[in-house]
């Protein structure tokens, strides 16, 4: 029911999802009545890997965090949520406000031992050939060294659980010199390089902004906030590029030349991104996603329950993770709707 868009594109993508996943199934959650209507206009009413979870509430796109946490306790979101707690389903997908979304899952599932704050992490595409994985993504936009060094080891356990390797880490600056960068980011940057003096991560050290497409490093570690505009402002960049590639002519001739070129920039295929910390998967899609952009959240989400995701970072973070200080409160996002959840066959 989340996004700009609602069940006009979590269906379709849904149903084109499970086309791709013979061994997935999908719970639907949402109103009933509202959400089988869209099924029947796809031909899907009896599609046997689908199920319908009744919510007599949906999050608003202009609903406050607190409404949503506190009075909409039947929305869709809470009850997707509700499912991977109990163990219905392997992960929940949703399209649905950031902030709410967060706070919901926060309240839910609770964070992971150790874990003061989940962070938002997603993939971006880089000239090396693989992807760059980035967090924290706008969950948190005031951060201390222990919660960016915390996002670090999340960041790179997601990474090796999911490429099969150790990753390299770099932390977000604005120079690699070790003098550059607010205390914040010096005070991180000393946190990470002790741990790589104890060979516990693979600190590269500062990167720039520039290096996030270069491949660098695997991993790159910021705030929510600067990690939020770097990814709107990419987003932006890229739809611009595509614009202006279809001007005149002779451009529309030149992207068609360099269309597999061109494919690598489209954001709507590194669309979802997980929520790390919680003690259950919650993946979030762009608000504004199309049904191809949905269907890639799904897609990873199903790729994260595949690979043991969860069990992987319970283990690694609990071994890994030094005890965090006082936990502070979260400023997250503001607020859209739900979605949808993803049962492993």
């Amino acid at each position: 029911m989340g996004g700009d868009h609602g069940p006009s594109v979590t269906i379709p993508a849904a149903l084109a999802f499970l086309k791709r996943e013979p061994e997935a199934e999908l719970i639907l959650v949402g109103p009933e009545e509202q959400v089988r209507a869209e099924l029947k206009k796809h031909h899907a009413a009896a599609h046997p890997r689908l199920s319908v979870k009744h919510a007599s509430e949906v999050v608003a796109m202009d609903d406050p965090v607190e409404v949503a946490l506190r009075r909409k306790k039947d929305s869709s979101m809470r009850v997707a949520i509700e499912l991977v707690k109990d163990g219905s389903a392997a992960v929940c997908v949703s399209a649905g406000n950031t902030g709410a979304l967060m706070a919901i899952s926060r309240y839910v599932l609770k964070t992971m031992p150790g874990v003061d704050r989940p962070a938002i992490s997603s993939i971006l595409p880089n000239q090396k050939g693989g992807p760059t994985y980035m967090l924290d993504l706008g969950a948190n936009v005031d951060c201390e060294p222990h919660h960016l060094h915390q996002f670090a080891i999340m960041g790179a356990v997601l990474f090796e659980a999911m490429e099969h390797r150790r990753p390299s880490i770099g932390l977000l600056n604005v120079g690699t010199e070790e003098i550059k960068g607010t205390e914040t980011i010096k005070a991180t940057a000393a946190l990470l390089r002790e741990d790589h003096a104890r060979g516990v991560l693979n600190f590269h050290g500062n990167v720039e902004g520039n290096d996030i497409f270069k491949g660098t490093v695997d991993v790159v570690v910021c705030d929510g906030f600067v990690g939020n505009v770097t990814l709107k402002a990419i987003e932006g960049l890229s739809r611009f590029v595509k614009q202006t590639l279809l001007e005149t002519t002779l451009s529309k001739l030149g992207a068609l030349l360099a269309r597999k070129s061109l494919k690598k920039l489209n954001p709507e295929s590194y669309n979802g991104a997980g929520l790390l910390g919680l003690r259950g998967l919650v993946f979030k899609s762009h608000g504004g996603a199309n049904a191809f952009a949905y269907e890639w959240a799904l897609r990873r989400a199903f790729e994260a329950a595949k690979y043991n995701v969860q069990e992987q970072l319970a283990t690694l973070i609990a071994e890994m993770l030094p005890a965090a200080p006082a936990s502070a409160p979260v400023t997250a996002s503001a607020a859209e709707a739900p979605g949808s959840t993803i049962k492993q066959g």
